[in-house]
């Protein structure tokens, strides 16, 4: 049986979720070209944004670097198959 995985490449987009602590506004979806932005809000928690689009390599290191300029941690950055 032949098993299809998809393989990770640094010139094809792929699709990304970005999680950050805290809550980012909307407009980061227009900053970081189209992402869907979600902000999970529960009572024994903080809050988390995730971002989640389809970005190559380069928009990736570049929204990264981004975040990072603004002082905002990274919770987890994880490639969605």
């Amino acid at each position: 049986m032949k098993t299809n995985m998809k393989k990770l490449t640094t010139d094809q987009p792929a699709i990304y979720q970005i999680r950050v602590p805290g809550v980012l506004s909307k407009g980061w979806s227009d900053w970081s070209m189209k992402m869907e932005v979600n902000v999970e809000i529960t009572d024994k928690s903080s809050p988390v944004t995730t971002l989640t689009g389809k970005l190559d390599q380069a928009a990736l290191q570049g929204l990264l670097r981004h975040l990072y300029s603004r002082g905002i941690p990274l919770i987890s950055v994880v490639w969605v198959d």
